[in-house]
């Protein structure tokens, strides 16, 4: 057996031991819930925030992709609405795929329609989550210090404090490396490419290629309304985001502190990304529940709170992302292939 196919057997095995154990926290969480409490919850529901929540879900994304465009200005004007459906479709790939491929989708099919290197464009997609990374920690820091959960032993808050300040300080060092390796001029001299080619000396032209177009994209606009611009909004997709719950709360006749929805958001976003990590599923849905449990949100309602996100934004991705595939002429097929090649040439 090779290297590679041990390693995907034991990443399988993982998941599988990741995916019985979700299934026995959700058999857990709907032993100790009233079926007919639920139902009621659910038919009682109010549908006019469930049109609002879809609504919140795609304007987050119009604004992330107006945020991409001032990145991308300076290599090439591109309409909100293109890079819009780009997002979109990376985040569709990830659910057909979930590797966590998003950034690189996304990059290659903006790259396909504009004429440009994967390389670049990546690059500008990498520095927009490095920016929404040093501004999830602000909000972190506000998570902390005006929302009041139970925690006897101080063990999540601490958590909450050593991620956020994690992050802060890993996104700004990249940022930092990212704008002192801008200053390189001869990419052929760079230590990795250097040890690449001590193995494989026919991979040093192609990574020397690609580490080009990359630091070609390295780029922050010059002009500060842009700049201004991206940071702003960076801060605005977040506040929208922590509507997605208040909006899903109402649906059920839940309301709670604005301090909480910030909280909720926080939690959620450290979860998604330490489940995607370990590969294991259903994170968002029993992670979202023992959120809302610890705001004293009857189980009932918060179960039907995060089905109602979770299969809003599973709705909207798959819409928009489908449409944007099929009208760049995209089938699925072809994202298995992107799948393939992709492990055969990391």
């Amino acid at each position: 057996m090779t290297e590679s196919k041990k390693k995907k057997k034991k990443l399988g095995w993982w998941a599988v031991g990741g995916a019985v154990g979700c299934i026995l926290i959700l058999g857990w969480i709907l032993w100790r819930i009233d079926v007919d409490r639920l139902r009621q919850v659910v038919v009682e529901a109010d549908s006019r925030y469930i049109f609002i929540i879809l609504f919140t879900l795609a304007a987050e994304q119009l604004l992330r992709g107006w945020k991409w465009r001032q990145l991308l200005f300076q290599i090439k004007p591109i309409p909100t609405l293109r890079l819009f459906g780009a997002i979109m479709a990376g985040y569709f790939a990830n659910i057909v795929i979930p590797l966590g491929i998003s950034p690189l989708v996304r990059s290659w099919l903006v790259a396909r329609q504009e004429n440009l290197r994967v390389g670049t464009v990546l690059a500008t997609a990498a520095i927009d989550r490095l920016v929404d990374g040093v501004v999830f920690a602000g909000f972190v820091a506000l998570a902390l210090g005006f929302t009041t959960f139970p925690d006897p032993d101080g063990n999540l808050r601490t958590g909450l404090m050593v991620g956020g300040l994690g992050s802060l300080v890993l996104f700004a060092f990249i940022l930092f490396a990212l704008a002192r390796w801008k200053q390189k001029k001869n990419y052929h001299d760079n230590w990795t490419i250097r040890f690449v080619g001590l193995f494989a000396d026919r991979l040093t032209a192609p990574l020397g290629r690609f580490l080009g177009s990359f630091n070609a994209g390295i780029v922050w606009p010059e002009k500060i309304w842009r700049s201004t611009g991206i940071i702003f909004a960076s801060i605005g997709i977040k506040l929208i985001a922590t509507t997605h719950f208040l909006w899903a709360g109402l649906a059920f006749g839940v309301v709670l502190r604005p301090a909480e929805y910030v909280f909720l958001l926080v939690f959620l976003g450290f979860l998604i990304i330490l489940t995607r990590a370990a590969r294991v599923p259903g994170g968002f849905l029993v992670g979202g529940v023992f959120a809302l449990d610890l705001l004293n949100v009857a189980e009932e309602q918060a179960l039907a709170m995060v089905l109602l996100v979770h299969f809003a934004t599973l709705i909207t991705v798959s819409c928009i992302g489908a449409f944007t595939f099929w009208r760049n002429g995209i089938a699925i097929t072809d994202l298995r292939s992107f799948r393939e090649n992709s492990d055969k040439h990391p």
